[in-house]
């Protein structure tokens, strides 16, 4: 407390004055409870009420003075001389009785019942009243239902209401999801200009520009007869250069309209012989585009001497590649060097699980934010385990099987962000099994290949659904592996390189199809790999690192190598880039 004031009273003596006190303040929640319950009580039973609400000859009694304190609404109804000031019975025509009581409760108990069928009246209605708690409610309603197949109506519809915190929800849900959006037919809903502000975006969160080129097409498509007219002004937003010519000349000749094919011609032409009065010929990729492939930790093995001797490595180190500018370079490493870790991206970080070091096979996991640069710490595992499978869906990280300790594990276990905990899920896989490769697609997760106690390669395909726990046994691959690399693109999963059953490092390429369920070679690698980093990123397959067998003197041992490739789907061909700053195998992959 401060000291006190010296001040001379009215006779000239001296006092001290104390300073005032600062009250403490408390909130008492149960009060204001009782409180809307006594106001409520006192309007059911229309006591002191002074004015009657009515829509469409339902009823409801209030008092003036509660409506006015909570809506600008209705206290300008009330207080600026309109009509309604002297009124007994007010008419509120455009709200339904449903609506209006819903409403009037939310005003006298600040509790509102929210389902799908009501919430865009119930939303209109709010706004209307004024009442922005409300609208806010409904608000968040809307956030936890948005998804895929609604994405675009409920922007349309905050458009026409403008309801600005809702419109923006809806956009960056587009904006991050749009490869699914263009999977539903509520794209062709959108106005072009709607249609071209998205095109248009830095921020379309795409694998490659291919995708924004057949969203494209397919909303031309959805009205074809009115909006063939637009075309070249809808492929100006697109940066074509950055497709292959080759997927060009396919939509081209796949293309059953006449003068959609003649417009995709002369902007092959113009790009083909570098005139760009149709297109920009120089354009860079998103800022949203999947463009860098981060490979983390792994081992390294190469021969050191010509007396065969070997030095062998475990990286803490983290190397970056961008895939437009095609160069490498380093990031700030993790804590603890780790082989064979689990990897996976979440809510746009990197998390890195579990792995091997020095014989040690572990359990704490640290995630990666690419935005600060920074390495924190997460929760450790259940159980420690390296050579497992790890992929992100829906919010969370599933950790499958592996190798626990000194034996194979079956087991699942559940990461929780917000919680920051791992739980082990009531699933197991059907076998136990390690080195297999693991996926996520569309609300499933896929095993393939890998080992169990009994087999050491396996061709088996599996998926797992985490909602019924229910386990699936599909087309199986077409040769026996283990120790491969996985990604999926274009909505096939490839299995890429590994060993197979005689110990023989492979260069062998195979593509599932998820629709069809049928497996189909695609070229094979230029060089032999097994246990490389395998990444799918603007639109193309690239396999990064790996072992392969090294023969001296008899003996055989496996060494790393530095080696990058990329496979075109469009020209199904394989090109070299550069390799890695050194050679590095069994290290985790992502891409952001």
């Amino acid at each position: 407390m401060a000291p006190a004031e010296e001040e001379k009273d009215v006779l000239g003596c001296t006092c001290n004055l104390a300073p005032f006190d600062v009250p403490n303040k408390y909130f008492s929640k149960p009060h204001i409870e009782a409180f809307l319950r006594g106001l409520n009580s006192l309007r059911k039973n229309n006591v002191f009420c002074d004015v009657q609400l009515v829509s469409k000859g339902f009823c409801i009694n209030a008092h003036r003075a509660i409506l006015a304190a909570s809506s600008p609404y209705f206290y300008a109804m009330f207080t600026n001389g309109l009509l309604e000031v002297g009124k007994k019975s007010i008419e509120l025509p455009s709200v339904s009785p449903d609506v209006l009581e819903t409403l009037i409760n939310f005003i006298y108990s600040g509790e509102i019942n929210i389902y799908q069928e009501n919430v865009e009246e119930l939303m209109i209605a709010a706004d209307m009243l004024e009442l922005n708690d409300a609208v806010s409610c409904c608000t968040e309603f809307l956030k936890s239902e948005l998804d895929s197949s609604n994405a675009v109506g409920l922007l349309r519809f905050a458009d026409m209401h403008n309801f600005t915190v809702l419109h923006k929800l809806s956009k960056d849900f587009i904006y991050g999801n749009f490869v699914q959006i263009c999977e539903e037919d509520e794209l062709g809903d959108l106005s072009k200009d709607q249609f071209m502000k998205f095109l248009n975006s830095e921020y379309l969160c795409v694998d490659s520009e291919q995708q924004v080129f057949r969203a494209a097409m397919k909303w031309i498509k959805h009205d074809l007869s009115d909006r063939r007219r637009y075309i070249f002004e809808i492929l100006s937003c697109i940066r074509i250069p950055l497709m292959s010519t080759q997927f060009l000349e396919r939509e081209i000749n796949d293309n059953t309209d006449a003068s959609l094919r003649v417009a995709l011609r002369s902007i092959y032409t113009d790009i083909a012989e570098r005139i760009g009065n149709l297109v920009a010929l120089q354009v860079e990729p998103r800022l949203g585009a999947k463009k860098d492939i981060y490979i983390l930790g792994g081992s390294k093995r190469e021969i050191c001497s010509a007396w065969s001797r070997y030095s062998e490595s475990t990286f803490e180190s983290v190397v970056k590649f961008n895939t437009f500018r095609k160069e490498w370079c380093d990031i700030k490493p993790m804590n603890i060097g780790r082989i064979m870790p689990g990897v996976a991206i979440l809510n746009g970080c990197i998390y890195v699980v579990g792995g091997e070091n020095e014989s040690l096979i572990l359990s704490n996991g640290e995630c990666y934010n690419p935005i600060e640069d920074k390495w924190t710490s997460v929760a450790g595992m259940t159980v420690p385990r390296c050579e497992f499978g790890m992929a992100a869906l829906n919010g969370y990280l599933y950790a499958i099987g592996g190798w626990v300790g000194d034996d194979i594990g079956g087991s699942i276990e559940i990461y929780s962000p917000s919680l920051n905990r791992w739980t082990m899920c009531n699933s197991v896989l059907p076998e136990p099994r390690f080195s297999m490769g693991v996926v996520s697609f569309e609300g499933l997760i896929y095993i393939v290949g890998g080992c169990t106690r009994t087999k050491r390669h396996l061709q088996d395909l599996l998926s797992y659904n985490p909602v019924t726990g229910e386990w699936s046994i599909l087309a199986p691959m077409l040769v026996p592996r283990s120790q491969m690399g996985v990604a999926v693109l274009d909505k096939h999963l490839y299995v890429v390189g590994g060993i197979t059953s005689n110990n023989e490092v492979l260069n062998l390429v195979e593509q599932y199809d998820f629709e069809e369920n049928t497996w189909s070679f695609v070229t094979p690698m230029k060089g032999k790999r097994a246990s490389p980093a395998v990444a799918a990123a603007d639109g193309m397959l690239y396999v990064i690192g790996g072992d392969i067998t090294h023969t001296i003197n008899s003996y055989r041992s496996q060494i790393t190598i530095s080696t990058v490739e990329r496979y075109n789907n469009s020209t199904t061909q394989w090109e070299d880039l550069p390799s890695l700053p050194e050679s590095r195998s069994e290290a985790g992959v992502a891409v952001l």
